[in-house]
């Protein structure tokens, strides 16, 4: 499931939990005003009235907590968003720069993404030992000794500055 989509589930269940503890905390501040105006027993009163307050508080702290992490995760979500079109950006310099074919472009996109060169045989159509044959290719273009070290190229050029302005 797309965290997104968890992330909206969250936040609908507990708004919903917000909700049903506010129609309790609503009944619960009815039943006190009825027990002082029938006059009962004031320790019940006292009681239900911390217990009302206690309710009112929780639900005010749990809606403060929930809108700032669903601020947070907007802006994550951004960044994450910003880093994604940042990481392609600097894969296509340093494509071009490398002078990677087409092909190699596509071999060298998906062994950043992390897959394995059985993986990128089977979605390229082609045979491993072509997929190890572009790799060493790719490799040698961008004068690095394997794949920790292309991918360490392109994290290092991301992390040279904030991707966010602020």
């Amino acid at each position: 499931m797309p965290n997104t989509t968890r992330h909206s589930r969250q936040i609908i269940t507990l708004s919903a939990l917000i909700v049903l503890q506010a129609a309790c905390a609503l009944f619960f501040a009815r039943d006190v005003i009825n027990d002082i105006l029938a006059a009962d027993a004031w320790s019940h009163v006292v009681t239900e009235v911390a217990a009302t307050i206690s309710l009112a508080v929780g639900l005010v702290i749990q809606a403060i907590v929930l809108r700032k992490l669903t601020l947070r995760h907007a802006r994550m979500e951004q960044g994450l968003a910003v880093a994604r079109g940042s990481l392609s950006d600097v894969m296509e310099n340093y494509f071009d720069e490398w002078k990677l074919s087409p092909a190699e472009q596509d071999v060298a996109g998906f062994t950043i993404k992390g897959y394995s060169i059985a993986e990128i045989a089977k979605l390229r159509g082609s045979a491993e030992a072509t997929i190890k044959a572009q790799l060493n290719a790719i490799y040698r273009k961008a004068d690095v000794q394997g794949r920790a070290q292309l991918v360490s190229v392109l994290v290092e050029d991301l992390l040279r500055e904030p991707l966010v302005k602020v």
